[in-house]
C-alpha cells in the first residue's frame, strides 16, 4: 500500500491488495446522513477504473459483498501489526498474563506452544 498524501484539501488514494483488511466508509450513506456507513472489510479484488483503482470488498461482520465499485479514497488499511499487538507486547512472564490478552491471542499461543512441545500445555496450578 502507498501512503496517503494530503495536498490542498485532497487525498491521493492508496493502492490496496487482495486480502488486505480495510476500514471502508460508504460515501453515499455517509453524505446522505444515513447510519451504518463505516465498516471493516476484506479486499477481494482490485481493477483499474478511470486512471485509478476500484475495489470489490466483503464486509467482515455480515460476510456480504460491498460491491465492486469501492474507491480507495474512502478506505484505510488496517495494519497486521495493530491486530497482533496484544500478542507481540504480552507480558508472558507474569501470573496474570492471560488476563490482559484477547481470547484469540491466548488460543494462538496455546496452539503454538503445543506444536513446539508436541503435547498439550500442563494444567494450571490451583
Amino acid at each position: 500500500m502507498t501512503a496517503l498524501h494530503p495536498q490542498a484539501g485532497s487525498v491521493t488514494a492508496a493502492v490496496f491488495n487482495r486480502g488486505d483488511y480495510v476500514v471502508y466508509r460508504d460515501p453515499n450513506r455517509f453524505w446522505a446522513g444515513l447510519p451504518a456507513h463505516t465498516f471493516v472489510c476484506r479486499v477481494d479484488d482490485a481493477f483499474r477504473f478511470d486512471g485509478g483503482y476500484r475495489y470489490s470488498l466483503t464486509c467482515l461482520a455480515s460476510g456480504r459483498p460491498v460491491g465492486g465499485n469501492a474507491r480507495g479514497e474512502y478506505m484505510r488499511l488496517l495494519p497486521p501489526a495493530d491486530a497482533m499487538r496484544d500478542i507481540d507486547t504480552a507480558p508472558l512472564h507474569t501470573g496474570a498474563a492471560a488476563d490482559t490478552m484477547a481470547p484469540g491471542a491466548v488460543a494462538w499461543l496455546v496452539q503454538q506452544t503445543a506444536a513446539c512441545r508436541g503435547q498439550e500445555l500442563p494444567r494450571p496450578r490451583t
